[in-house]
């Protein structure tokens, strides 16, 4: 679980701040729980310590790619599947994240990650002039959780390569990459008012 960043979009570590009365993060610890033997929480290196119910907490490093290579030296060696999930993503259900490791468990794939389709315009922009339109044809959204062969996972952060997702590392080795249906709930907490629509949703699942 990767909760390593600063929110300096979001003004402040919005992995902790309150969603429904618990920390953020902890709404997406409990979703893992649903398929994992363990969670690893990976925290910024000054942040804080509080207890949200992972098995064990790491400190990340200065880039995403950083921090889960530090959460990955936390898994056990005998873990077949691993799953990297964003702790800002607090509202991934424990559907999708069973279906992600489903996909990778039934073979042929080496990572499974959500997707939705595309649905505005794509511009390309230079500064405030439009360029170009992009072909969205083919063209998806990537969520978080992800879920990988550990082997396949560790080989590619082997190479201490950046990328701005992990499947992006098995990409770029090779290595089949398959897709699940995403979900619209599972936003991404960047800016304040995305908390403010988390709220919304969770409210109206808890109904």
């Amino acid at each position: 679980m990767v909760a390593g960043g600063t929110g300096r979009r979001f003004g402040g570590a919005k992995q902790f701040s309150l969603l429904g009365g618990r920390p953020v993060a902890a709404w997406s610890i409990l979703a893992a729980r649903s398929v994992a033997d363990g969670v690893v929480l990976v925290v910024p290196a000054d942040g804080p310590g509080a207890d949200l119910g992972a098995d064990r907490t790491v400190a990340g490093g200065a880039t995403r790619a950083a921090s889960v290579r530090a959460g990955l030296a936390a898994v056990p060696d005998d873990a077949a599947v691993i799953v990297v999930h964003d702790a800002a993503r607090p509202l991934a259900s424990a559907s999708l994240f069973g279906e992600v490791v489903d996909r990778v468990r039934g073979g042929g794939a080496a990572g499974a990650v959500p997707v939705l389709a595309v649905g505005d315009t794509l511009k390309r922009v230079s500064g405030d002039t439009v360029e170009s339109t992009v072909d969205r044809d083919g063209l998806v959204s990537v969520q978080t959780p992800q879920a990988f062969e550990a082997r396949a996972l560790r080989d590619a952060h082997a190479s201490e390569e950046q990328a701005t997702d992990d499947a992006g590392l098995l990409e770029r080795r090779g290595m089949t990459v398959r897709t699940v249906a995403g979900e619209i709930r599972n936003l991404k907490l960047t800016r304040p008012e995305d908390l403010e629509l988390a709220e919304l949703y969770l409210s109206a699942v808890h109904r």
